[in-house]
């Protein structure tokens, strides 16, 4: 029975062109389902790229005011007395 039916859709000539472009209209809303998604894929990517750079450069600016701070109590005291702290 089926095989009857799908055998009278394809020996029609209009039926083909039919299913001809049913396939194309496929073929192309797939292929834009997938760039949807590559895209989306893309987005996240580019926002953790973002995230790692500012707290990389959190912990940079970390690090060089870790250079800046003094080394003992004395060193401590001694800016205090001259206001640089």
């Amino acid at each position: 029975m089926i095989a009857v039916l799908l055998g009278g859709i394809a020996a029609s000539p209009w039926m083909r062109v039919a299913l001809r472009y049913g396939a194309i209209a496929l073929a192309v809303l797939l292929f834009l389902l997938s760039l949807r998604g590559s895209g989306e894929r893309v987005g996240r990517l580019a926002e953790r790229l973002e995230t790692t750079e500012k707290a990389n450069d959190v912990q940079r600016k970390m690090l060089e005011a870790a250079t800046r701070r003094p080394r003992s109590r004395n060193d401590l005291a001694e800016r205090l007395r001259d206001g640089r702290f």
